[in-house]
């Protein structure tokens, strides 16, 4: 190959060149500018956030393309993994959800007005409202949740499915562990106080 014969990697880098890795360079620059600071968190941690706003900002963009917003696919998501009859009370949302009970009910209003669900009075529980999803919000969370699992999928394909289980543990692992030690096992949205 022409690249090789220049003495090139096959991605255009100069061979034996190791590409920058940010993350690293972080921690060499504070272990440079203050020796003895512990930086060993910051390969995980910061990569972490990294991910996660990836992972974010593509899901959104997989959602866009579908017309459903990131909220909409949370709630029809909750109703539809509680199985028929795919009714649930807000209550209940808002604990799946990790969300407010204001926060269901702007999710739940604009669901609605899109015909994706219907609410009522839960029966011999009038203060109690419960939430069903309609046929077509039945649909639309069919389609959106392939087309998200899908591209996640794609997404983690560069690890195999036993290196893909492994950090999964892990991820269990750190995730009780840091739960535990900071005393909150709420589990919310990246981001979200």
């Amino acid at each position: 190959m022409a690249s090789e014969a220049k003495g090139e990697a096959g991605d255009g880098r100069p061979e034996g060149r190791v590409p920058s890795d940010p993350v690293r360079d972080i921690a060499a620059a504070w272990e440079r500018e203050r020796p003895g600071t512990p930086v060993a968190s910051i390969g995980i941690v910061t990569s972490i956030w990294q991910l996660a706003k990836l992972f974010g900002d593509d899901r959104r963009r997989t959602l866009a393309r579908a017309g459903v917003d990131t909220a909409t696919l949370d709630l029809l998501s909750v109703l539809r993994r509680s199985g028929p009859p795919y009714t649930l009370s807000t209550r209940e949302i808002g604990r799946r959800c990790m969300v407010t009970a204001g926060a269901v009910s702007q999710r739940v209003a604009r669901a609605e007005r899109e015909d994706l669900v219907v609410r009522r009075p839960a029966q011999g529980r009038p203060r109690t409202v419960e939430v069903t999803l309609t046929a077509t919000g039945h649909e639309v969370v069919e389609a959106t949740v392939d087309q998200v699992l899908h591209r996640e999928a794609e997404l983690l394909d560069g690890l195999d499915a036993d290196k893909q289980e492994q950090l999964t543990e892990l991820l269990r692992g750190l995730l009780r562990d840091v739960q535990h030690r900071l005393g909150d096992d709420r589990l919310t949205h990246v981001g979200q106080e």
